[in-house]
This record gives structure tokens, C-alpha cells and sequence, in this order.
């Protein structure tokens, strides 16, 4: 075991290496149009509501959450999502139609049941 706040020559090159490499992803990421990252953000939503349908006992609330976070952002962005902003209504219309069978499949209800 290591003690995190060790200030030796090799914790201190190693802290050195680590934001360097932090500040070399920063600047990658600002090179990528902010839609892209959005867009990667939103598909990230996507599979976490596909993850929790998909479970064996499906987490309806949680999926539920997930779809209405990706609502929230592919809805309110709209085209501003740039050349993705079709297929996101799309995939957005996809999940909610998968949670409407899983929800008849499994009779679960949600909390905020819509």
C-alpha cells in the first residue's frame, strides 16, 4: 500500500505525469465540435436505459431516468445536435418504445408513470 500524499521524487513525477496527461486530454477535447461530445453523452444515456431494460429483473425506474435525461437533451437541443440530430429523435423513440413493452411484459410499474 501506497500513501497518496507521499511527496517523494517518484509521487511527484508521477503527479507531473499525470496532469500532463490530463492537460494533453483537455486539449484533444476541445479540438472536438461540442455536438459530438453531446451526442456521445446522449448515446451513453441511451445504453444505460438499454442496460437496465435488459436486465434480467429490468430496473424500470432506472431506465426510466435514463430515457428522460436523453428526452431532455435530444428534445430541448433539437438541430443543434448538428448531422446526429435525426438519428438521436430516433434512438430516443427507439428506447421509449422498449420501455413501453418491457413495462407491459414485466406489469411493473414506475414511479412517475407516464
Amino acid at each position: 500500500m501506497t500513501d497518496e500524499t507521499d511527496l517523494s521524487p517518484d509521487g511527484a513525477e508521477s503527479t507531473a505525469e499525470i496532469e500532463a496527461a490530463m492537460a494533453e486530454a483537455r486539449a484533444r477535447l476541445a479540438e472536438v465540435p461540442a455536438e459530438v461530445v453531446v451526442v456521445n453523452h446522449i448515446m451513453g444515456l441511451y445504453e444505460l436505459g438499454a442496460i437496465h431494460l435488459s436486465s434480467e429483473t429490468p430496473d424500470l425506474v432506472a431506465a426510466q431516468l435514463a430515457i428522460d435525461s436523453m428526452a431532455l437533451l435530444v428534445e430541448g437541443l433539437g438541430e443543434r445536435l448538428g448531422n446526429d440530430a435525426q438519428t438521436m429523435a430516433d434512438a430516443l423513440a427507439n428506447i421509449r418504445m422498449a420501455f413501453v413493452s418491457v413495462k407491459a411484459q414485466t406489469g411493473q410499474s414506475t414511479t412517475n408513470d407516464d
